[in-house]
This record gives structure tokens, sequence and C-alpha cells, in this order.
């Protein structure tokens, strides 16, 4: 059996879930079965997209020709984590290895951040993003001395998508556009 055969089966499968244009609570709720299959194993990931650096990677697995969708591996080294920030589009959360922290906010109408529920995942589980319902997120490492490693599947080419970090105390916006960490040549993705 190909070793990658789990990755090109979930990159078909969710190519066809996005081409069949459903409501997204129905994207969302099929896309996290197919991403909890591929999860079963880890064999088709690449030791050097597993592999840390001095911050988090960002690493691209796949992203959609038509941008309807892009495929992120994250890899977490001890005590790494995000900023808080937001998305704009949906996304799909499955740890592969180790444990995975989302702290989630709410944002008043003032702008004051105000965190809501904390949640650990573990391997295999999945969880979710949408502007429809929580879009504000830190996410860290749930592990002291080892690397986390998630895969997520955002509904759009989150590399190039305008997004916003919060300052946690004030909380003040700030646009950035992620990129991608892995240096594929030429990485056509990452920048819209």
């Amino acid at each position: 059996m190909n070793q990658f055969a789990p990755l090109r089966d979930f990159i078909v499968d969710y190519t066809r879930l996005v081409t069949s244009a459903l409501p997204e609570s129905e994207t969302i709720a099929q896309g996290r079965a197919l991403l909890a299959k591929l999860l079963s194993t880890s064999a088709w990931l690449p030791a050097d997209l597993a592999a840390t650096g001095p911050a988090y990677r960002q690493n691209l697995l796949h992203c959609d020709p038509l941008q309807r969708f892009s495929m992120v591996c994250f890899v977490w080294g001890p005590e790494q984590r995000t900023l808080v920030h937001d998305h704009t589009v949906y996304g799909l959360i499955g740890l592969l290895r180790g444990r995975e922290i989302e702290q989630r906010y709410d944002r008043g109408t003032d702008g004051a951040l105000t965190p809501t529920t904390r949640s650990v995942l573990t391997e295999g589980q999945t969880a979710f993003v949408s502007p429809s319902t929580c879009d504000l997120h830190r996410v860290s490492n749930g592990l002291d001395s080892d690397a986390s490693i998630s895969i997520h599947v955002y509904g759009g080419n989150i590399g190039a998508i305008t997004r916003a970090s919060y300052d946690e105390a004030t909380g003040a916006a700030r646009s950035f556009i992620s990129g991608y960490s892995n240096a594929w040549l030429p990485n056509i993705w990452n920048h819209g």
C-alpha cells in the first residue's frame, strides 16, 4: 500500500465534499468524520513536516486549486502557542499526535476579550471553528516536553486570507496574513 494513500484519499473525498456545496454545518460534520478517519494513522505524514522549530510551524499539505479549502499540519514544540486570533472561514481541527489546548474567547461590543470555553484535544479527536459560531481562540501545545501535531482543514486558502490577532488585555486587533512555514519552491499558495 502507498504510504500516502490515506492523505490522497482524504483530499479526494474532501474535494468531493466541497464540490457538493452543502450548508457549512453539514460540510463541517462530514468533514470532521473524514478527518477522524485520516487521524487513525500517522504513517502518511513525512518526517520533515513533523519537525519542530523555534516557533510553531504551519506546513501546507494541500491547497485546493480553486482555493475552496486548504489543509495544514501544525507542529507545536513544548510551550509554543498562538496569539488570540480569528480565521474568517470555518476550520476543522484534528489531533494527530500529542495534546492541544484550545482557549476560546468572546469579543464584546467594546472590543474586550472574555475567555469562554477551554478544551483539550487528544489524539484522534476533532473540533471546529466558524465565524457563525465561535471564531476567536488561542491554541497551544498541551505537552510540556514533547511535540504535538494537529491537522487543520480550512474553508479557504488560510495562508493567504487577511485575518486578525487580538491583544488579550485590550482586545485591539492587528491584521495579518499567516502564509506557510514550509518553503516548497515555488509555493504558489503562500500569498493570495
